[in-house]
């Protein structure tokens, strides 16, 4: 891998790959658009550990904007791009829908065409376990269809995957789609469930627990996530030879392109999450039980076969390690 373009780059996924990236001796080209859907400073922050690097550029723009992100491929030449700029957050999307449409799908789509122009030899986007909607065999399997979103957000990422797929199809460009499942760790999202329970705990008060805490989430630390991304990055999508028109494979084709889950692989009752929580900041929650949020699946657990066998690799951190990390970060970074 020569230069690499990570988008969502001053982003909790991206900043992580951009560093993991630039460990490796790799040039990096990263854009953000550093908007305010949560705390920019935050942004900023993940963004001062590596904006100095030598071989680092970032740039300050927007997915929708073709022009400028036409003249970042022509200075970067990049051998593959990582998309991770998205807007983000299910129940985000139940109230501004056009965001979502702007970012993922226009986005998304200035992203693959700038692909096909610069000859890029490896595209790997951001999917989400989200898309698995109102599927109920468990765990989730890239095999199964996917063709029942219960939001928004779920609806632009399976987008995403049937965009990459035309143009994989097409073009004859290589293109990764990673379904991530609830991402959690240091430098992580303030609209997540761990950042948003950790801050209100500590404060005194009282947390939202939704679905009355029984619903199961395959949680998923962020180095587990950054491992598996960058292995898969490593390796370009290739056709699959015994893809059955008759019998069609969901999560493969006789293009170059491919889905893969990355969770735990070993989901966690919302209730028992809270608890360890609890434990590790020594501070008993006030919790306030409410019924499952609309666009909310009840479960999420991932089939993680195909990653094993074909990067031989499984994220494996467990839960009570990752909630550690990230509280310890949290104290430091907050000065609680």
């Amino acid at each position: 891998m020569k230069n690499i373009i990570v988008t969502g780059s001053a982003g909790f996924i991206g900043s992580y790959v951009v560093l993991r990236l630039l460990e490796k001796g790799i040039k990096v080209y990263g854009l953000d658009n550093h908007n305010h859907y949560y705390d920019p400073q935050l942004k900023e922050a993940r963004l001062k550990r590596f904006i100095d690097h030598k071989n680092y550029t970032h740039y300050r723009t927007d997915l929708s904007d073709m022009t400028m992100l036409n003249n970042i491929f022509d200075a970067a030449k990049p051998w593959g791009v990582v998309n991770l700029a998205a807007q983000a957050g299910v129940r985000y999307s139940i109230e501004n829908p056009k965001a979502y449409i702007d970012s993922n799908i226009i986005g998304f789509g200035n992203i693959l065409e700038c692909c096909k122009i610069h000859n890029v030899k490896h595209l790997v986007y951001a999917s989400s376990s989200s898309v698995y909607g109102s599927n109920e065999k468990m765990p989730f399997s890239v095999h199964d269809n996917v063709d029942h979103p219960i939001s928004m957000y779920a609806a632009t990422k399976k987008a995403n995957e049937l965009m990459a797929h035309s143009y994989s199809s097409l073009f004859n460009i290589p293109t990764t789609g990673l379904r991530f499942f609830t991402v959690y760790g240091p430098w992580g999202r303030p609209d997540m469930a761990l950042f948003k329970f950790t801050n209100a705990i500590l404060e005194g008060n009282q947390i939202d627990v939704y679905n009355h805490g029984n619903h199961l989430r395959d949680f998923t630390y962020i180095d587990d996530i950054v491992e598996g991304l960058i292995r898969v990055l490593e390796k370009p999508a290739k056709p699959n030879p015994a893809w059955d028109g008759v019998n069609p494979d969901p999560g493969s084709s006789k293009s170059p392109w491919k889905v893969y889950n990355i969770g735990n692989n070993s989901p966690v009752k919302l209730s028992d999450f809270i608890e360890t929580i609890e434990k590790t900041l020594e501070i008993k929650a006030k919790q306030n039980f409410l019924p499952l949020q609309e666009g909310d699946v009840p479960n999420t657990y991932a089939d993680v076969e195909d990653l094993v066998k074909e990067f031989d690799y499984k994220p494996s951190t467990p839960i009570n390690d990752g909630i550690e990390k990230f509280i310890i970060w949290y104290r430091k970074y907050y000065e609680v």
